[in-house]
């Protein structure tokens, strides 16, 4: 009997080492304070980071970052794979959050090509110019306040 409580205690503690671990696949990431992509950003990771699995809901993953800080992360920008940045590659090839979530939705360039074949007659310079518009997380929590715009869990 003693032989198995010890084996059990065991397997507990190496269950608990062996936390799940996701590696961010985007250029860049923003974990969130709360499940919620209007939550406020709490700190910035980077392609390939690893980072501890704390919690699930729904699609929003809780997560600890090697400096300890902690906060929420959509899975589109996750994955199990340990990743590595090879000499000399460019992490700027890699998709970034927007466009992992457009691919979710399944938008992607073929559709947005066979789109603007059958509406030839759109102008889309000012969506093209719209995308290229930068705007911080201060000015965007800024914008959402000022317009009583309240966050969801999405």
């Amino acid at each position: 009997m003693k032989r198995l409580v010890v084996v059990v205690f065991v397997l507990v503690a190496l269950t608990a080492l062996a936390a799940d671990q996701l590696s961010v696949q985007v250029r860049q990431a923003r974990l969130r304070g709360r499940p919620s992509y209007l939550g406020p950003a709490t700190t910035e990771v980077a392609y390939g980071t690893r980072l501890t699995l704390l919690e699930s809901r729904g699609p929003w993953r809780r997560l600890r970052a090697p400096d300890g800080s902690e906060g929420w992360l959509h899975e589109s920008a996750l994955t199990e794979k340990k990743l590595k940045l090879a000499a000399g590659e460019n992490v700027d090839t890699s998709a970034d959050s927007d466009e992992l979530a457009l691919a979710g939705k399944g938008f992607n360039e073929e559709v947005e090509n066979a789109f603007k074949k059958d509406h030839g007659d759109i102008d889309y310079a000012w969506v093209d110019r719209m995308a290229a518009w930068k705007v911080s997380p201060e000015e965007a929590v800024r914008f959402l306040a000022a317009g009583d715009v309240k966050g969801g869990q999405r």
